[in-house]
Parts: C-alpha cells; sequence; structure tokens
C-alpha cells in the first residue's frame, strides 16, 4: 500500500513539473540557433547562401556559399566584395574563404566572420559584383 502511495506522489510531482514548463518554458538561449538557406538567382549565377554555426560559444558565425553559372567564369574575391551588416548598421568585413579558388562554373566555400556580440536582432550578408549583379543582398532575423 505504501509503495502505491509513493508512486502516485512521484507522478503527480512529474507531472507538475512537465505543466510548469509547458507555460513557462524555460528561455532560449539562442543555443539552437537554426537559419534559413537563402538563394538568389538574378543575372546569370546563381548564389547559395547556408548559414551554420551560431550556437552560444562559437568564434565564427560561418555561411555555407555556393555560387553556380553555365555561362562564364566565377573569378569574384568573396573576402573583398563581401560584408555583413546587423541591425544597427555596422559593417563588419570576412575574416576568410574557405573553398574553392577563383575560376570556374561552381564555386563552393565557407565565408568566415567573427560572432557579433551582444547577438543583433538581424543581420545582412551583402556580396558585391557576381554576375553582373552590383550588389545581393541575403536577411535573416533572430
Amino acid at each position: 500500500m505504501m509503495k502505491k502511495i509513493i508512486i502516485i506522489l512521484v507522478v503527480i510531482a512529474l507531472v507538475g513539473v512537465a505543466a510548469k514548463m509547458i507555460i513557462n518554458p524555460p528561455p532560449d538561449t539562442g543555443s539552437n540557433i537554426i537559419l534559413a538557406v537563402k538563394e538568389n538567382s538574378e543575372g546569370p549565377v546563381t548564389v547559395t547562401v547556408a548559414p551554420h554555426g551560431w550556437e552560444n560559444g562559437v568564434n565564427t558565425w560561418d555561411f555555407d556559399i555556393t555560387l553556380d553559372t553555365h555561362s562564364e567564369e566565377l573569378n569574384t574575391d568573396l573576402v573583398a566584395m563581401s560584408l555583413l551588416m546587423d541591425d544597427q548598421g555596422k559593417v563588419f568585413k570576412p575574416l576568410s574563404w574557405e573553398g574553392d579558388p577563383p575560376g570556374g562554373h561552381h564555386r563552393r566555400g565557407i565565408l568566415k566572420f567573427k560572432t557579433i556580440s551582444p547577438r543583433p536582432k538581424s543581420i545582412e550578408l551583402k556580396i558585391k559584383n557576381v554576375g553582373g549583379v552590383t550588389e545581393r543582398s541575403f536577411r535573416w532575423t533572430f
């Protein structure tokens, strides 16, 4: 009999904790932020950007970038022609490009930026002069 009472009390306590978490979920620490993949197909070059590595404590914010065309050489220096802007208008230059060198019709790599702290409300990646397009803009809101 005593065993049944203890089991019933444990079940009631667990249900109470679960209900409290549903009503008052823990605050979002931003540790599992997933940002959408964006694509721009203006002109003869398609640029696809997939942000990743947005967990707390990382040193860089990374953008996996793919450039595809069938009509011209992809010679743009993405470090020189890219910038990241926060919601306050502050501009950040890339740290590096880790990927395919200039040339060819298909390029892929990771454009790395130093993390912005505190995390802004939104960011915008701008890439200039790819495929005759003056500027391509990719924006995410947290």
